[in-house]
């Protein structure tokens, strides 16, 4: 069974916004996991919902290239139909399981919109294994799940506060949260290491655990990687033009998954009049698509203080955030 309570400190209270507001503490046995009041409805849905064999499911910690893995995906099990992915919207062929529990103000039944998918499903979502299908152990339909390191992680994510959640505190305290597991889907450490332990058991056949690292050191060979994961195989040809169709200039030009969608329900929702002026800067979903952004937004006491939390959630485990 899970609960929940009210969870509330100094560095959720910094952190509250628009789109996330009200903080609760959700307990399963030992484990635990931060999520919105917002989420507390589909927790039941969520837990008893069907799971088939065919469904392929692509989860991430949120900012661990959750959209380019979903993309590549998608594509590879349907046949590298490129027409039909321009014409359908990446929400509409692989929609987030939790979307209407994740933001505040975000409407609709994003739970009942899976369930009613036709077969075979393709399935996003950001959940702590704690939160998934009770059924998704047994059924084990095929997971993706994508690691990221966590400074990248970290300031990809408070971007995407900024820019969608509607977030105007400084960027210190964000990371400060981050750093202390009092973000949404916190603790971020448990989320890596209770997916790559899953992984690593003779029953985690189902799991494929992949990292934002390795794709983009050599996107051709997880592309391999996902193929046969899949039951798939493609020639060298078509690899290539899924490699083009897949750099961050093609994926930020294309409109089915670059999310101009979600930046403007954002503009018009959760945005102060303050954030309104300054949206009407360049700010894109998908941003710069490299290892190491993170320099640029980090001073070198939080680099410190990052590294340490990474030495802290490796430690004891054979994982690596860049291997």
């Amino acid at each position: 069974m899970i609960r929940y309570e009210k969870y509330s400190n100094q560095y959720t209270d910094r952190i509250d916004c628009p789109g996330t507001e009200k903080h609760y503490r959700l307990t399963r046995a030992d484990q635990w996991c931060i999520m919105i009041e917002k989420f507390l409805p589909l927790v039941s849905p969520i837990q008893q919902m069907a799971v088939y064999e065919d469904d392929v499911w692509v989860i991430t910690y949120p900012k661990c290239g959750t959209t380019w893995t979903q993309e590549m995906v998608w594509l590879l099990n349907n046949g590298l139909d490129y027409a039909r992915a321009g014409k359908q919207t990446l929400e509409e062929r692989f929609p987030f399981l939790e979307l209407s529990g994740a933001l505040s103000l975000m409407d609709g039944d994003s739970v009942g919109r899976v369930q009613d998918l036709p077969r075979p499903r393709h399935i996003k979502c950001h959940l702590p294994v704690m939160l998934l299908p009770d059924a998704i152990r047994t059924v084990r339909p095929k997971i993706i799940y994508v690691s990221r390191n966590p400074k990248d992680a970290a300031t990809s994510f408070y971007h995407h506060y900024r820019n969608i959640v509607g977030y105007d505190g400084p960027r210190e305290h964000f990371f400060d949260a981050f750093l202390n597991d009092s973000l949404i889907y916190a603790p971020f450490s448990e989320h890596v290491r209770a997916y790559w332990e899953w992984s690593k058991q003779p029953a985690g056949a189902n799991c494929l655990f992949l990292t934002y690292e390795q794709m983009k050191r050599d996107l051709r060979a997880v592309i391999g990687r996902v193929s046969s994961f899949l039951g798939k195989r493609y020639t060298e040809r078509e690899v290539d033009e899924l490699e083009k169709h897949l750099s961050v200039e093609s994926m930020r030009n294309n409109k089915s998954c670059n999310m101009d969608d979600l930046l403007e329900w954002a503009r018009n929702t959760t945005h102060s009049e303050e954030r309104k002026q300054l949206s009407k800067t360049n700010f894109q979903f998908i941003r710069s698509g490299t290892v190491g952004s993170y320099r640029h937004d980090m001073d070198d006491d939080y680099i410190q203080r990052f590294e340490e939390y990474e030495r802290a959630a490796t430690e004891g485990t054979d994982f690596d955030f860049f291997f």
